[in-house]
């Protein structure tokens, strides 16, 4: 009987593997079983980073509004300015209000005059 040839999946998906963990140092990025379980520690990582850099940019943003805030002598607090642009209703979200902090202190100092008016 002749010798029958393996097929070409399982050495293409361990291809694929391998071009994802190239980066990997050492046995991480050489042997198959390594490979594969540090690709699903990767991707897992990956994963619940993307949440956390979201929650960190918000931190972030709301850090800088504050000090802003407070350095204008405006308003006293964060919260209380925030407060006051929901009632009235003006649609600046965090990041734009840190954007407007940090290049243009003079705008924001207007948007306040006008949440307090």
């Amino acid at each position: 009987m002749t010798r029958i040839r393996r097929g070409y999946i399982a050495r293409r998906r361990r291809t694929k593997i391998r071009l994802f963990a190239s980066t990997f140092r050492g046995a991480h990025s050489r042997l198959t079983r390594s490979t594969i379980q540090q690709k699903m520690r990767a991707l897992v990582s990956a994963h619940r980073d993307r949440g956390r850099q979201k929650r960190n940019f918000r931190r972030l943003w709301i850090t800088r509004i504050n000090a802003a805030i407070r350095e204008s002598g405006v308003s006293h607090s964060y919260s209380r300015s925030i407060h006051d642009l929901y009632k009235r209703q003006l649609l600046l979200n965090r990041k734009i209000l840190a954007q407007i902090a940090i290049s243009n202190m003079n705008c924001l100092y207007m948007i306040s005059n006008k949440i307090i008016k």
